[in-house]
């Protein structure tokens, strides 16, 4: 499946849910790296992208857990996510067993995780539980528990959770290197 045209339509989407002088800023700041290193713009879009990822996440916060939810109204917690990556027109399956096996996967590492990656818990025969990695040794999650989306310490070895699983990363290296494809072959046509 060839995901990097909803990707760029991602990034366009996080721009837009910047305030008007934060997406300024960062539509300059974009196109002042992408004038001397593409690549380099990209990244710094890619990172935006992730930023915008723990925003949303952190921006539900407090919502309500209810089981098969899927709106601000209560969440389960495939719901949320699904909520969250749909806001920035990135389509996911409904349950956490089937969000498990999208996007790339990731080292089961501290170390390797990145802010926007997916967290999945449970089994490896049984995905039960995912939440969204937010940095600094944190990860959102709806929890059934709390009866609420939490945001909490994420450490996998705390008695009385599911075991943590794996990390999917929604923001591929291919998509990376596609989307830069995609900008330079787009400026060569322009010029």
């Amino acid at each position: 499946m060839r995901r990097a045209p909803r990707i760029a339509t991602a990034l366009l989407v996080a721009s837009l849910a910047l305030p008007s002088s934060a997406s300024a800023q960062a539509g300059t700041d974009i196109a002042a790296i992408s004038a001397n290193a593409p690549l380099a713009a990209f990244s710094a879009s890619a990172s935006a992208l992730r930023d915008s990822v723990v925003s949303l996440a952190r921006s539900q916060v407090g919502t309500r857990y209810v089981f098969g939810g899927t709106t601000p109204k209560g969440f389960d917690c495939s719901g949320l996510i699904r909520f969250i990556m749909a806001k920035l027109n990135i389509e996911l399956p409904r349950t956490a067993h089937q969000q498990a096996s999208v996007g790339d996967e990731v080292p089961k590492s501290l170390d390797e995780l990145r802010p926007g990656d997916l967290l999945t818990f449970g089994s490896s025969r049984n995905i039960s539980h995912i939440g969204i990695y937010v940095g600094d040794g944190k990860f959102v999650h709806a929890s059934s528990v709390a009866g609420r989306v939490v945001e909490r310490t994420f450490n996998p070895k705390l008695r009385g959770q599911k075991p943590w699983v794996g990390v999917r990363r929604m923001l591929t290296a291919a998509e990376v290197v596609a989307l830069a494809g995609n900008a330079a072959a787009s400026r060569a046509e322009s010029q």
